[in-house]
C-alpha cells in the first residue's frame, strides 16, 4: 500500500489549452505550469468531448459517456448506483477528498444564490473528505460545504482558500496514500470580482487575439450585446479577466508543488493539471464566454501530468485522450482496480511512452442543446476528432471538416472539397460507428426530457429505462 502514489488532481474550469504558454500563448508567463511540463508529460490531444461542465465532470469521475450517465446538460442529479473514481480509490485504501466546485448535483438550482449544498452519501460519489460546493461564482470570500449540512465561508480568494483546505487534508493523512481533487472555478465568468489586482499587473493592457476572432468586433449598439457589459461581450475586455484568473491558477499549482516538496511527498505523488473545457474568446465570431462548440477553443484542454519514476519529464505526447479515459488510466498508474462499468480506455502505456502502446484513432465529441442548464432545442451536433482532423455533423444539416494540422484556427471548411471526399466519407462512417457503439442519436434536446424525473434525477439513458435513481451500486462490478 505504501508504494502506491498519492494523487493531486487540479481541475480548472473553462481553461482552454491555447491560453497557456506551453500551448502557444505568448502574452503571459506561467512559470509553475511550465515547471510541471518540464518535469512531466504534456498531452496535446486532451479533448473535452462534451465541452460543458456537468457532462465533462461526469465522464471524468465515472469513465462513462453522457448517453449512459444521463449528464447531457448542467444541474442534473448523479445516479447513486454510479461507481465513481472516489469509490474505486477509497476501496483500494486511499484517503479521498474533493475540494471546490462539484457541479454533479442540482445544488440550489434553479434558485440563484441559494443554499448550494451537495448532500452526504452517494451524491458525492465516494469522496470521503469534503470541502466542496455544487456551483457558485463567488471567488472572494466564497463558501464550501463541510461534512454535514453546514457551509463555511473562506477568507480571501478562491485558489488560495482551496489550497488551504487541501494542505489541511493532506497534513492529516499519515500512513495511507491520498487522492485529492481540487476544482477551482477559475477562469469562469462571474458577475462579481474576477481576480486580485496583482494578477492584472502581469497581463498586457492591449491584448492580441487570434485571426479567427472577427475584427472589428460588433459595436456597443449591436443587438447581440443585449445590454451586457464589455467584460461579457467584448473579447479583449473578457480576455484580460480570463488571463488574470489563469495566472491565479498558475500560482495555485506552484503552491501545491511547493507543499509537496516541503513535505517530502513530491517523488511519490502523481500531479495532474487540466480543465473541464475551454471557451471561444470570440473565435469563429462566437461570444467570448461560450463553449459547447466543435472548435478547438472549446474542445482542446491542457493536460500535464507528473509522476517521477513512471513518466518522463519534459515530454510532449499526442495521445488522443477523452475524459472517459482518465479514470481507467489513473487507476492503472496507481495500481487501483477499475470498475467494469467504465467505457473509457486505459492509456497509461501511451502516456508513459511504452513501445507498442494502445492508442485510439478517434474520439466522439458532442453537444446536446442550446443552453447549459435547460432542455432547449438548438446547437445539437456530433463530431469525430482524430489527431489531425475534426469532422462535425449538425442536426440542422450543416457539415464541417477541418484539417487541424494545416488550419488550427479552423477557418477553411473542407466539407465540399473534392480532394477530401474520401476522407470525409471515412470520418463520417467512423462518426456513425462511435455513435452506434453507445446507442447515441442526433436528436433535438427536448427529446431528452423523459430521461429525468421532477427532481432532475436520471431515470433512463440511451439504452432505455433504469432502476431507482437512488439505488445502491452493484459493488461486485468493482471486485
Amino acid at each position: 500500500m505504501a508504494d502506491r502514489p498519492n494523487v493531486v488532481f487540479l481541475l480548472a474550469d473553462q481553461l482552454r489549452a491555447a491560453s497557456l504558454p506551453i500551448y502557444g500563448e505568448t502574452q503571459i508567463e506561467t512559470p509553475n505550469i511550465d515547471r510541471l511540463a518540464r518535469e512531466g508529460v504534456t498531452l496535446t490531444n486532451a479533448i473535452s468531448t462534451c465541452p460543458v461542465c456537468t457532462p465533462y465532470r461526469s465522464m471524468l469521475l465515472t469513465g462513462r459517456h453522457p448517453q449512459t450517465t444521463g449528464h447531457i446538460i448542467n444541474f442534473l442529479r448523479t445516479r447513486h448506483d454510479e461507481i465513481g473514481l472516489g469509490d474505486a480509490f477509497g476501496r483500494a485504501g486511499y484517503r479521498t477528498s474533493w475540494i471546490g466546485k462539484w457541479h454533479l448535483h442540482t445544488g440550489s438550482f434553479p434558485q440563484v444564490g441559494g443554499q448550494d449544498f451537495v448532500p452526504e452519501g452517494r451524491d458525492r460519489l465516494g469522496f470521503e473528505h469534503w470541502r466542496g460546493y455544487n456551483f457558485h461564482a463567488t471567488y472572494f470570500n466564497g463558501w464550501v460545504n463541510k461534512g454535514d449540512w453546514r457551509n463555511e465561508r473562506w477568507d480571501g480568494y478562491e485558489t488560495d482558500a482551496l489550497n488551504r483546505y487541501a494542505f489541511e487534508f493532506m497534513d492529516g493523512v499519515r500512513d495511507e496514500p491520498f487522492c485529492v481533487f481540487l476544482s477551482p472555478h477559475q477562469p469562469h465568468c462571474t458577475g462579481e470580482g474576477f481576480a486580485p489586482e496583482k494578477y492584472y499587473d502581469r497581463v498586457p493592457t492591449d491584448l492580441k487575439l487570434p485571426d479567427n476572432v472577427p475584427d472589428p468586433w460588433p459595436q456597443p449598439d449591436h443587438p447581440a450585446r443585449q445590454g451586457r457589459a464589455d467584460w461579457w461581450f467584448t473579447p479583449k475586455a473578457m480576455y484580460r479577466h480570463y488571463l488574470a484568473m489563469t495566472l491565479a491558477l498558475d500560482d495555485m499549482l506552484g503552491q501545491l508543488m511547493d507543499y509537496l516538496d516541503r513535505r517530502g511527498r513530491a517523488d511519490n505523488t502523481l500531479v495532474v493539471f487540466t480543465s473541464d473545457h475551454g471557451t471561444q474568446v470570440g473565435a469563429q465570431g462566437i461570444g467570448p464566454w461560450e463553449k459547447k462548440m466543435p472548435y478547438e477553443e472549446s474542445l482542446q484542454v491542457p493536460f500535464v501530468i507528473r509522476l517521477p519514476g513512471a513518466l518522463d519529464g519534459g515530454v510532449t505526447r499526442d495521445t488522443l485522450t477523452a475524459p472517459v479515459d482518465i479514470f481507467p488510466t489513473l487507476a492503472r498508474l496507481c495500481g487501483v482496480p477499475a470498475p467494469r462499468t467504465i467505457a473509457g480506455c486505459d492509456l497509461s502505456d501511451a502516456w508513459c511512452g511504452r513501445p507498442g502502446a494502445f492508442e485510439q484513432d478517434a474520439v466522439l465529441t458532442m453537444n446536446f442543446g442550446r443552453t447549459y442548464d435547460h432542455f432547449v432545442d438548438g446547437l445539437e451536433w456530433r463530431g469525430v476528432r482524430t489527431k489531425t482532423h475534426m469532422h462535425t455533423r449538425w442536426l440542422d444539416g450543416r457539415r464541417e471538416l477541418f484539417d487541424l494540422a494545416v488550419d488550427p484556427l479552423q477557418r477553411n471548411n473542407l466539407i465540399d472539397s473534392a480532394a477530401h471526399a474520401q476522407l470525409r466519407e471515412q470520418l463520417d462512417e467512423r462518426l456513425s460507428e462511435l455513435m452506434a457503439a453507445i446507442g447515441d442519436e442526433l436528436v433535438p434536446c427536448t427529446r431528452y426530457r423523459s430521461w429525468f424525473d421532477a427532481q432532475r434525477r436520471v431515470i433512463r439513458n440511451a439504452r432505455g429505462p433504469l432502476g431507482h435513481p437512488e439505488a445502491e451500486p452493484d459493488w461486485s462490478l468493482l471486485e
